[in-house]
């Protein structure tokens, strides 16, 4: 049976085939829902069930752990009666083709111990209209596949810029890093995901990254600082070691170059040299920021670093509707992953 989804407040209405998500009817009807992992881990698609009822033949629902009584992960959610949902829209998200193109590899360029940036070109005539923030999928020769966040701005498209971390046991990083040649073609899907920046906004934005949770969020800033936007902005960059930190010289460079921003690297486990941030990420975040209520925060990396910073700001008051993340998984072999 067919099912009608309404949305506030955007007051959107839409229809669910039999067996189809939420977010399948949504994406399909080019109503912009949030979303970013589509496998029901990293919670971005998370809507309040305001009427009605869903269930959840996947089984996956990881991401509704810790989450309030009517929470729905559209991207996993079957509606089994009419229903209706509380959710930010993004209307600009929803104007943007997905798109299944050829590319081929411009460079490779190892940045680190186990990173490695991808730039591609696409065909001549082709450009992949995106927002900054958002990510692509590989397909593989086998259907299977593999989604990295895009790391430059849609003003700088000629080239599109990947970072990708070696994952141990990762057959397809193993190929990026050790067979992987320049002039290969590839072939991409995208754009995908709704971590974006929302410029309507006129609230302090904070920027957290973990690892190559960076990517992204380098897109947004270089998109912010492009437009011209003068809200005061900082980057908490969290990671291990130093040695982690890749592109370090581009935020301290953004940082002389931009009044409005400020880079602090936090290391976990640094060496005994370093004279910096030491700890957890959001622990160092909350502790130059006790009032982060009054900003929007923009967070990009693993789960666990994601969650933590999520449930950590929000028990200081920083509501949930000022809270944009994009979390992924780092998987050796799984159907799906992000890195």
């Amino acid at each position: 049976m067919r099912y009608t989804i309404s949305t506030e407040p955007a007051g959107h209405e839409f229809r669910v085939e039999p067996g189809q998500t939420v977010l399948e009817a949504a994406i399909a009807q080019r109503i912009g829902l949030p979303y970013g992992c589509r496998d029901g881990k990293c919670g971005s698609c998370t809507a309040q069930l305001l009427a009605g009822r869903v269930g959840y033949p996947s089984g996956k629902t990881e991401a509704l752990s810790g989450q309030p009584q009517g929470a729905c992960l559209t991207c996993q959610a079957v509606p089994e009666t009419d229903i209706a949902l509380r959710v930010a829209e993004l209307e600009t998200v929803a104007d943007i083709e997905v798109r299944i193109l050829p590319c081929r590899v411009a460079d490779k360029t190892q940045l680190n111990h186990d990173v490695m940036r991808l730039r591609l070109k696409l065909p001549e005539t082709q450009r992949l209209q995106f927002l900054a923030g958002q990510y692509l999928e590989f397909i593989l020769a086998d259907g299977r596949k593999r989604a990295f966040s895009i790391a430059n701005a849609p003003h700088d498209d000629a080239l599109m810029e990947l970072h990708v971390r070696r994952v141990p046991g990762g057959e397809f990083t193993d190929f990026i890093f050790d067979e992987l040649k320049e002039r290969t073609v590839l072939r991409i899907q995208g754009p995908l995901g709704s971590f974006v920046l929302r410029e309507q906004s006129d609230r302090p934005m904070l920027f957290i990254g973990g690892g190559t949770g960076f990517a992204p969020i380098k897109g947004l800033l270089e998109h912010a600082l492009h437009m011209g936007i003068t809200r005061p902005m900082t980057l908490y960059w969290g990671a291990r070691a130093e040695r982690d930190l890749y592109l370090p010289e581009l935020p301290r460079r953004w940082a002389q170059e931009h009044p409005s921003f400020r880079y602090v690297p936090v290391l976990s486990q640094p060496d005994p040299d370093w004279t910096g941030r030491r700890g957890y990420v959001h622990e160092a975040v909350l502790e130059d920021h006790p009032d982060i209520a009054d900003y929007d925060v923009y967070m990009s990396g693993p789960p666990v670093m994601v969650e933590a910073g999520r449930a950590a700001f929000e028990a200081r008051g920083l509501s949930p509707d000022h809270v944009f993340s994009d979390a992924f998984e780092y998987a050796a072999d799984s159907p799906s992953f992000k890195g």
